[in-house]
């Protein structure tokens, strides 16, 4: 009992050292998202700070990987509220259904054709500069 009491609490604490790491990040973009004229929202900021960590070794992804998780597989969760505060506007969202429909159309058609663009235009880009550098490897000096 002793021996799985220690590993109950081991698991806790490693979740909390976790959980603090995610949330320490979101606290600190808060805290940047304060700042006046800063137009980027404190959880994008937090995002950014957590991805610098990351990519800088700070924190290993494997640390943080169980609670990401369990973040992700609960995530249905974390929409209940939304969910239920956009009941409060059904009348909102019916008298302006169309303008919304269409709105959110034409964005994902923008996004779409940009996306497809942006990715042809780096794939052809990509594929010239490997080219070129397979050129200069048979070049005879």
């Amino acid at each position: 009992m002793l021996k799985e009491d220690t590993l109950k609490i081991e698991n806790t604490l490693k979740m909390a050292k976790q959980f603090g790491i995610i949330f320490g990040c979101l606290f600190l973009g808060e805290l940047l998202g304060l700042i006046p004229g800063m137009a980027i929202p404190g959880s994008i900021w937090g995002m950014l700070i957590l991805t610098f960590m990351l990519s800088r070794g700070w924190v290993k992804a494997a640390t943080i990987k169980p609670v990401c998780r369990f973040l992700i597989d609960n995530m249905a969760f974390f929409f209940i509220p939304p969910g239920v505060a956009l009941m409060l506007y059904f009348d909102l969202i019916a008298s302006e259904f169309i303008p919304i429909l269409v709105a959110t159309v034409a964005s994902i058609i923008i996004v779409l054709i940009v996306t497809g663009r942006l990715h042809q235009y780096l794939h052809s880009r990509s594929k010239h500069h490997h080219q070129s550098k397979t050129k200069r490897s048979y070049d005879v000096d």
